[in-house]
C-alpha cells in the first residue's frame, strides 16, 4: 500500500506512530510494521503524552516502547526528550503556533503511520490527530486542547474549538516539513483510542490498510468505510458523531491541509 502511493521518502526520515498505552492492545504491533519501517530507513518517533499514564515521562515512555517492540525493530526516539520547538500557525483559527518536539526538525521528512480508531475527544483517531496531538511536545499537546489558552496544565476547550486546534497544528507541521506520506491501518477498529489503557474490545471486524499523500483525503476515506460497514460500525459512528469528529476534517480542508474528495482505489 505505501509503495501504491506512488512516491519515495529520502533521507533522515522518522516514522510517527502511538507506542500504545501500557495495558491497552490495540496499537500497531512492531511485527506488523516492521518491514515497511525497514524500507524507508526509518527510526520510529514519538512524543511523550501530557495526561501522564505510562507514556507521560521520557524514561517511562522509552520503556513502553521497548516491552511493546517498537526498540528491537529500529532506532527509536522521544522527539520531545529535549523539549519543544515552536512551529508558526499562518491563518490558523485558533492558534499562532504549534510545539512539536524539538527534535522535529532532525528529519528530512516523515512516514505518518496510523491505527485508524475512535477517540474519546475527538471522535477519531488518524493522521490528522497523528501530525497534530501526535507530535505536540506535552505542552503542545496543553495547547491544543486548550485552543490555544494554556501551556501548562489541562484546560479543556469546547469540541469545535478543540477539533479547529488540531487542524491549526496540522498545518503548520505539513508547511514546516511537507515531505510526507500517510498509511492508515484499519484493524483492532475499538471506539477508544491506543492511549486508552483499558480500551473497549474492537465491535468492528478488520478492514484494511489504505495509504495517501494527503492526510485529509485519507483520514475521510476511513471514516467513510466505518459507515459503509452499517451495523458492524454503528459504535464508532456513534462515538464520531456524539463528539462532531468530522468537524476535524471540514476545518483542515478549509485551512488547506488537503482535500476531502479523493478516488478509492483498491489493490488486491
Amino acid at each position: 500500500m505505501f509503495d501504491a502511493i506512488g512516491k519515495g521518502l529520502a533521507g533522515r526520515i522518522g516514522v510517527k506512530l502511538s507506542t500504545g498505552e501500557p495495558g491497552g492492545d490495540h496499537y500497531l504491533k512492531a511485527d506488523l510494521i516492521s518491514e515497511l519501517v525497514s524500507a524507508v530507513g526509518g527510526t520510529i518517533v514519538e512524543c511523550n503524552t501530557a495526561y501522564g499514564g505510562s507514556r507521560g515521562s521520557t524514561d517511562a515512555h522509552y520503556q513502553a516502547a521497548a516491552d511493546h517492540g517498537f526498540t528491537g525493530i529500529a532506532d527509536f526516539q522521544i522527539m520531545d526528550e529535549d523539549g519543544s520547538l515552536s512551529l508558526p500557525v499562518e491563518g490558523g483559527l485558533h492558534l499562532n503556533e504549534n510545539l512539536v518536539g524539538a527534535h522535529f526538525s532532525d528529519y528530512d521528512g516523515f512516514l505518518v503511520l496510523s491505527h485508524f480508531k475512535g477517540h474519546a475527544m475527538a471522535g477519531f483517531g488518524g493522521a490528522l490527530k497523528n501530525i497534530s496531538i501526535g507530535m505536540a511536545s506535552r505542552e503542545g499537546k496543553l495547547l491544543i486542547h486548550s485552543a490555544g489558552q494554556n501551556r501548562t496544565s489541562w484546560s479543556i476547550a469546547v469540541t469545535p474549538d478543540f477539533l479547529e486546534s488540531m487542524a491549526d497544528a496540522c498545518k503548520a507541521v505539513l508547511s514546516s516539513q511537507p515531505n510526507m506520506l500517510f498509511v492508515n491501518v484499519m484493524n483492532n477498529l475499538s471506539v477508544d483510542c491506543d492511549c486508552d489503557s483499558n480500551p473497549a474490545p474492537p465491535k468492528m471486524a478488520d478492514v484494511g490498510i489504505l495509504a495517501s499523500a494527503d492526510p485529509v483525503a485519507l483520514d475521510q476515506a476511513c471514516v467513510d468505510l466505518i459507515y459503509a460497514s452499517e451495523d458492524e460500525g454503528a459504535d464508532l459512528i456513534a462515538r464520531i458523531e456524539s463528539l462532531d469528529g468530522q468537524h476535524v476534517l471540514e476545518a483542515a480542508e478549509r485551512l488547506g491541509v488537503g482535500s476531502r474528495t479523493y478516488e478509492l482505489v483498491e489493490i488486491d
